[in-house]
């Protein structure tokens, strides 16, 4: 169990140096990688957002890479494109801690199938 989790945290960390090369700057934690995702998946560039909307985007993140695994599934968008998500499988039962290992394992996967560096 130990090594798996120092695999999974030297590949999140080589995500992150990845995300500051592109970017320009290092996303402090897990949240702002999220945040990037949910931009990237609205498809609008980084515009201004209130902090609803970057909480909506969030949302949409997790739905998205969730997706890998088959927990959501999208629905569509609406009539302002923002994409919509369902629930097609229950989220296992996990501590906080184990809920962010599942959330980093999935982002690096998605980062992985996007290809964006």
């Amino acid at each position: 169990m130990f090594k798996r989790d120092l695999v999974l945290e030297q590949g999140w960390q080589s995500l992150l140096v990845n995300l500051e090369t592109f970017l320009g700057k290092k996303p402090k934690d897990l949240n702002g990688v999220l945040f990037i995702i949910g931009v990237q998946e609205l498809g609008k560039g980084f515009l201004r957002f209130s902090k609803e909307e970057k909480q909506d985007l969030m949302h949409i993140a997790i739905c998205k890479v969730l997706s890998l695994s088959g927990y959501y599934e999208l629905e569509g968008l609406d009539k302002d494109g923002w994409p919509h998500w369902k629930m097609v499988k229950k989220l296992p039962h996990f501590d906080l801690l184990e809920q962010e290992k599942l959330l980093k394992m999935h982002v690096m996967e998605y980062f992985e199938n996007e290809a964006y560096f």
